[in-house]
């Protein structure tokens, strides 16, 4: 929650949801768990990707693409963001929901090494978090 467009709801979410109680070994293995790898085919000579698998947690893989979105809002200096931006920022809207979706494994991955080695993703703003459940409170009542 320290980090800036993480908001308390999706924060929850990935606590419980994948962070709270697996042991993730590697960054293959979370992008896996959220369904957002990808699906290769595989005949002959002919070898091409079929987009991601989708075999993974639908909540997650929302929330996962979801916050992307947000992470691009309130975090556009981070290094993950000018990535994105660099990669897929001048094409169209296609192009944008693709790149969306790797955005959101790169995240999903940082979010990941943040929680076990305490570096924050590179050049990513952190905020309080304490404000952010006060504002949370005031929205609810």
């Amino acid at each position: 929650m320290r980090l800036k467009g993480i908001g308390v709801n999706s924060s929850w979410l990935y606590v419980r949801e994948v962070f709270g109680w697996r042991k993730i070994k590697n960054r293959r293995e979370i992008g896996a768990l959220v369904g957002l790898t990808g699906s290769p085919y595989q005949s002959g000579n002919l070898n091409h990707e079929q987009g991601i698998s989708k075999a993974g947690n639908r909540r997650m893989r929302a929330m996962a693409i979801e916050i992307a979105w947000c992470w691009l809002q309130f975090q556009p200096q981070s290094a993950l963001s000018r990535w994105y931006q660099q990669r897929f920022g001048q094409h169209g809207k296609r192009l944008r929901r693709i790149g969306i979706v790797a955005l959101a494994r790169k995240l999903l991955v940082a979010l990941w090494r943040y929680l076990e080695t305490g570096v924050p993703p590179r050049e990513a703003e952190l905020t309080d978090w304490q404000s952010k459940i006060y504002y949370t409170r005031a929205l609810q009542t």
